[in-house]
């Protein structure tokens, strides 16, 4: 799938830069970025997610018996 994308100067350039020291096309770098960023907002919710659940009392169960 394609997306048409508008960037700065400045981040067409770092995109240049980082993609020729790596010895790939922009796109492919571009797209490499666009994984690693969704996979830090992701770890930002699951994160969130774990937060909410860690509270006083909270009942912990051993990995063996939560894969049972």
């Amino acid at each position: 799938t394609r997306i048409n994308m508008s960037v700065s100067d400045e981040i067409r350039e770092m995109l240049q830069k980082a993609a020729a020291r790596d010895q790939v096309p922009e796109a492919t770098k571009a797209t490499r970025l666009l994984e690693i960023g969704l996979e830090l907002e992701e770890d930002q919710i699951w994160n969130e997610i774990a937060e909410k659940r860690d509270i006083k009392k909270t009942r912990f169960v051993s990995h063996s018996q939560a894969w049972k």
